[in-house]
């Protein structure tokens, strides 16, 4: 759950997704999926991105509901596959929980995203921390 440093975006300029998260704007979340689709179609990835969406969208409400700051998404693509990254200003890590069935639907997002991502973890940064992860070329 550390950060790589290779990770699965090549180091040449690649296409990007940048967008800030307002302070418990929920509207953000349905925004950054829209916004990772049209990233992904001009990547040729647009029928993939199912995954990516998905993912994306737990990382944006983990950081809209969890904390009480705006965030950063960051999402870049490359050759090699899709980084998704999103910073928040709570050094406080995320907790993986594993869902319990009687546990209604709250929970689960970081559950998935170990469970679908090719790669993904937790790095400090400044005075928060960025949650990533990553799918390669074949998966966004």
């Amino acid at each position: 759950m550390e950060d790589r440093t290779d990770d699965v975006t090549a180091r040449e300029p690649a296409p990007q997704l940048r967008r800030r998260l307002g302070r418990a704007d929920l509207r953000a979340v349905p925004e950054a999926r829209r916004a990772l689709r049209e990233l992904l179609g001009q990547w040729g990835k647009q029928g993939q991105s199912d995954v990516a969406e998905l993912l994306t969208s737990e990382l944006v409400t983990n950081a809209i509901v969890h904390t009480d700051h705006d965030a950063v998404l960051t999402a870049t693509v490359g050759p090699r596959g899709l980084r998704v990254e999103v910073r928040d200003f709570v050094a406080r890590r995320p907790r993986l929980r594993v869902p319990v069935a009687d546990d209604g639907t709250n929970g689960r997002g970081l559950f998935l995203v170990q469970s679908l991502a090719d790669a993904w973890g937790v790095r400090p940064h400044g005075v928060g921390k960025a949650v990533w992860f990553e799918l390669e070329a074949g998966a966004a």
